[in-house]
């Protein structure tokens, strides 16, 4: 807390000082003499649906270009979250390519179906609405856009923390054509290839992308039950794809057509048993990425997607934008809860994604009025079914056992219009209105029943395995059929005040809802939860020092309410899991944001950014044995969420008689985190992870070479979990659900070393 006030007292500081004249008078004056100083790269943004200087838009927002991340190494969108302030894009438990994210302390951390994110991720301007396939490979990439704080106005549901932008990159017109090949330590092997071609001169043009990704895994599965497994844990497996269509027929016209496609054959990932098992004679693994598993190790995750545009500008003051989506993923997921060679609990999964969206946008721009408007249309089916097995009576396949299925599906039908434009009140102050009306319809139907068999989503899951579903369905009943329909009102109001040409304040209160939902493990017919609300105060600063030096800084206040979470209520076996899901309380949340960067030279790049928040929930709703409403907030954390990032990083250019050369480093810190929101067993302490590259450009800018090591000093870190255990007083644990000791952790990767080399031609 001490910390975050300290932060807080130098934003404060910095913002009095620039209200200074003669500072900022200085900044304009000295501009033209400082030769010794590089300059600041421009950079495009289109956080507001519409193409701004970052410096003009009053949004906290980062902005990772293609560049930055080559020269960085950054191959997956997790990446990012190094480059951008109380941000967390992480891999979920137990699989390859599903993605949790949170910004500040705002998020979803089961990706079950029926789940809405908190965090809205976006393939140009298109939704995805569900975490499965949304650890996005850098693949023909121009930037990664973060906005931090609701974005309810022109992003609709679901980005009540925030919005990450994958932006992929526009056509030249010319023939272009490159190949990269990267190798590394656990024998890294990745190759992709991209370019273009003019179909119709200045017209009509064809790109292509595409990339094969594999790795051997950082650990091992060290027992199996089955034969002929991969034994790889933490591997990559991964074929990813894109192509584009662009038609320009006029200078008013513009036409792109998008297609991409993703096959995940990465193995399942096996957590680390923290402390042994008590069913097994199996000790704690010596390594941290090895794990026991009693299920098949192979894990497919298929995402595919095509996208429509279409812009026309009507005149020079009127523009409009059609989006056309459609997008569809299946999983097929064998996660290990105990993470043993015994069927203790065991949920194998299947998640089948498919979504429509289309947009019509109508933009207006002028010297003192900028408006984007538009109506959106989303139409989501989200199923899927696990089988946990959760109780054995025999161990070997076929054997009696005890299983609990839950299948379903969650469907939403969304509809809003929304506005949002800035006014200028005079030549320095303007205002940011902005509303978004929603209204959406669910219906949910949830299966759910225990069977006294070890069974599985399909038949052939397992060697020798046949699905009876006459007899499953016998004993696994519907027990929720119902729907609902919630409408709301999110607004955004905003000041924004340009001091200087290279300075501006601003100060906006914004307002975005989370979708209610369906529980989709209920147990028994229960109504929906409410969406979540989060209300968001910012005021901060936007500035440019003697054309070298960017400050951006911003102290913000949210306010969550009618958080959505599942209760797990005591049943007569551990088959029971008498889950909840209700809107259960408010958490709130306050910090600061700064972005530094510092042309130090025509050489030398410096930057900064760092990050502090302090959040907690403020009241949890719940009941004792008697049914008086009571307060559990303490047990309760903000999960994914450390008080402080920060990194620290450098860029250097040199030349030489072979070519250029950039050399560049980044330190990272995250502190303490707790994992789960209630009851917390385990923190992650806080830790730093230092990387460095080099990158060389030949003579003639057809070649390009890349080294990067990154966490050089092997640092292990959690980043998700599973408890299943209740702690004793003198620090020991007694069994959980399933009869055994089940506290799993997954981590980070390992110390990595890749070679790239490039031709461009």
């Amino acid at each position: 807390m001490k910390q975050l006030k300290s932060t807080r007292c130098y934003l404060a500081l910095a913002i009095a000082g620039a209200l200074n004249g003669n500072l900022a008078s200085a900044a304009s004056t000295d501009a033209a003499d400082n030769d010794t100083a590089g300059s600041l790269e421009h950079i495009e943004v289109t956080a507001r649906r519409t193409v701004e200087n970052l410096q003009q838009v009053p949004v906290s927002i980062t902005s990772v270009g293609a560049e930055q991340l080559a020269q960085n190494g950054i191959s997956i969108l997790t990446e990012v979250q190094q480059f951008t302030p109380n941000t967390t894009l992480q891999r979920s438990r137990g699989t390859n390519s599903t993605l949790t994210a949170f910004i500040r302390g705002v998020g979803q951390e089961d990706p079950l179906w029926g789940y809405e994110p908190g965090v809205g991720i976006y393939i140009d301007d298109v939704y995805i609405a569900r975490p499965q396939g949304a650890v996005l490979d850098i693949l023909d990439v121009e930037r990664v856009e973060i906005l931090r704080g609701p974005q309810g106005s022109l992003y609709g549901k679901n980005t009540i923390g925030g919005a990450i932008k994958y932006v992929t990159r526009a056509m030249t017109g010319e023939s272009e054509f490159s190949i990269n090949t990267t190798v590394g330590n656990y024998s890294r092997r990745d190759v992709q290839i991209s370019g273009q071609v003019p179909l119709i001169d200045d017209e009509l043009y064809l790109g292509f992308a595409g990339a094969r990704l594999t790795r051997d895994g950082f650990g091992e599965f060290i027992t199996s039950e089955l034969d002929n497994q991969d034994r790889e844990n933490y591997n990559k497996d991964v074929f990813a794809g894109r192509l584009t269509l662009e038609y320009s027929p006029s200078d008013a016209l513009f036409i792109r057509l998008n297609y991409d496609k993703t096959d995940d054959d990465s193995n399942a990932k096996g957590g680390y048993r923290l402390i042994p098992s008590l069913l097994t004679d199996a000790p704690v693994p010596d390594s941290v990425y090895d794990s026991y598993t009693s299920l098949p190790t192979w894990n497919e995750v298929e995402t595919e997607g095509v996208s429509l545009s279409v812009t026309y500008d009507i005149n020079e003051a009127w523009s409009f934008k059609s989006t056309t989506a459609r997008r569809e993923s299946d999983s097929r997921t064998n996660i290990d809860f105990d993470n043993t060679s015994l069927r203790i609990f065991d949920v194998p999964a299947i998640y089948d994604d498919e979504q429509f969206s289309q947009e019509f946008q109508l933009n207006y721009d002028t010297d003192k009025l900028s408006l984007v408007s538009g109506l959106y249309y989303y139409d989501g089916e989200s199923c899927g079914k696990f089988d946990a097995i959760l109780e054995v009576f025999g161990n070997a396949i076929g054997e009696q056992g005890l299983t609990r299925e839950v299948s379903g599906c969650n469907n939403s039908e969304s509809y809003a219009i929304y506005a949002q434009g800035s006014y200028d009140l005079t030549d320095k102050l303007s205002m940011t209105l902005g509303a978004r009306y929603t209204r959406e319809e669910k219906d949910a139907q949830v299966k759910n029943g225990v069977i006294t068999q070890t069974i599985y989503p399909d038949s052939g899951w397992v060697p020798g395995y046949i699905r009876d579903e006459a007899t499953i369905n016998a004993f696994i009943p519907t027990v929720l059929d119902d729907s609902e329909t919630w409408s709301r009102f999110t607004p955004r109001l905003g000041l924004e005040y340009q001091y200087h040409r290279d300075m501006m304040l601003f100060a906006s209160y914004a307002q975005g809802f989370k979708s209610g939902t369906f529980n989709p493990r209920a147990e028994m017919a229960e109504p929906a939860a409410d969406p979540e609300l989060v209300d968001s105060f910012e005021v901060g600063i936007k500035s440019e020092w003697f054309n070298s030096l960017r400050v951006n800084a911003t102290l913000f206040y949210l306010d969550h309410k009618d958080r959505q979470f599942v209760t797990v209520l005591p049943g007569e076996s551990a088959a029971d899991l008498n889950q909840r899901l209700g809107n259960i309380g408010t958490s709130d949340a306050s910090g600061a944001e700064i972005e530094i960067q510092y042309a130090a030279t025509d050489s030398l790049n410096l930057f900064a950014t760092i990050g502090t928040i302090d959040s907690s929930f403020d009241k949890v709703k719940s009941y004792d044995e008697q049914g008086n409403k009571i307060d559990i907030s303490d047990s309760f954390t903000v999960s994914n969420t450390p008080n402080t990032t920060m990194n620290l990083g450098f860029s250097y250019d040199f030349d030489s008689q072979f070519g250029s050369f950039v050399f560049n480093g980044n330190y990272y810190y995250r502190s303490s985190y707790d994992l789960t929101v209630t009851d917390n067993l385990l923190t992650q302490e806080g830790y730093g992870l230092a990387n460095l590259g080099l990158t060389w450009y030949s003579n003639n800018d057809h070649w390009q070479a890349s080294l990067q090591w990154k966490n050089i000093t092997d640092k292990e870190y959690l980043v998700g979990n599973y408890a299943f255990v209740t702690p004793n007083d003198d620090g020991s644990y007694s069994p959980g659900l399933g009869g055994d000791t089940t506290l799993i952790g997954y981590y980070g990767d390992p110390e990595t070393v890749a070679l790239s080399l490039s031709y461009n031609f």
